[in-house]
């Protein structure tokens, strides 16, 4: 049976509704996989497929299909102590890896995370082919998952983005786009960092390109915007999305760490003060993918969106 279907694992979350809505106006024939069944546009046909686990009925939900996307897996670590649910997520994509392979699936494509790398890159940036070093459980969650994947052989594509962002964003991305928008003061004028991010769209594209490319399967890659920022420049670029300017109060990043561990919100002060910076030469060469959404219209479009909706 010809199999001609992109099938779309988590089409439900920020990112996966995005990228359904992309394939679909690129031509291609979307199924788009959800937990619970799902409304998306004329033409896509929504597979709902329950809590995904490793004995999830795998060639049913996989017919049709002659790609997958993999982005099914936890936005964020799971609440709570102890790691087992790690060995879950790597178990569910195994079994998915394993299955597809043995569907005949032309190709996977697991959308990871730069944080299979580490938090901190440091002076220099993240390379695709540097070692992964994890360092919290979202991290190793990431790893162990592209680990288990590519143990079956399966034509695996991995990309590993730093945080993106777009309309629809969640989380500290869009927390830290209430507080510049309500005016709130924030003390973060004197980091002096560089962090990475990757506008939806510029993903989009990218994923789009590695479903077909000829030299994607079997490798790793890393992508970014353009240009890379700092902290305060980042809260500069949201105000001025925002049609005002930024509040920024000067702070040494120590006092800033030993505030936030009496709250017990060390990690999301770590991530506004440490740098971390993605090298995606690689991707660039190979694929000859650019970054079509500057990083300044990616937030301008971002503040749109979140003054109107968010």
């Amino acid at each position: 049976m010809a199999r001609h279907g992109v099938l779309v694992l988590g089409a439900g979350g920020f990112i996966g509704r995005a990228l359904v809505a992309h394939l679909a106006a690129r031509g291609e024939s979307v199924i788009a996989a959800t937990r619970a069944p799902q409304t998306f546009g004329v033409g896509i046909v929504n597979r709902a497929t329950g809590t995904l686990d490793a004995a999830s009925p795998w060639p049913a939900l996989l017919a049709d299909a002659r790609a997958v996307v993999y982005l099914a897996g936890r936005a964020h670590a799971a609440p709570g102590p102890g790691e087992d649910w790690i060995e879950d997520e790597a178990a569910t994509a195994h079994a998915l890896a394993a299955a597809a392979r043995r569907e005949g699936v032309e190709r996977i494509v697991l959308l990871s995370s730069i944080k299979a790398h580490g938090e901190v890159s440091g002076a220099l940036p993240f390379r695709a082919g540097d070692p992964l070093a994890p360092a919290d459980p979202y991290g190793r969650a990431k790893a162990r998952v592209e680990a288990a994947m590519t143990a079956t052989g399966a034509p695996l594509v991995v990309l590993r983005p730093p945080l993106v962002y777009g309309p629809g964003v969640k989380a500290n991305f869009r927390v830290l786009m209430g507080l510049v928008m309500r005016r709130v003061p924030l003390p973060l004028a004197s980091i002096a960092n560089r962090r990475s991010f990757v506008h939806l769209d510029n993903l989009l594209d990218l994923v789009a390109l590695v479903l077909t490319h000829e030299r994607a399967p079997g490798r790793a890659f890393l992508l970014r915007d353009e240009r890379e920022v700092s902290t305060p420049d980042l809260v500069r670029l949201i105000a001025r999305g925002f049609g005002r300017g930024a509040i920024l109060l000067p702070c040494p990043p120590g006092a800033l760490i030993a505030l936030a561990k009496l709250f017990g919100r060390s990690d999301v002060v770590e991530r506004l003060i440490a740098s971390l910076r993605v090298d995606d030469g690689a991707t660039r060469e190979t694929l000859g993918w650019r970054p079509r959404v500057a990083l300044e219209d990616g937030i301008a479009a971002t503040c749109r969106w979140y003054r109107d909706h968010g």
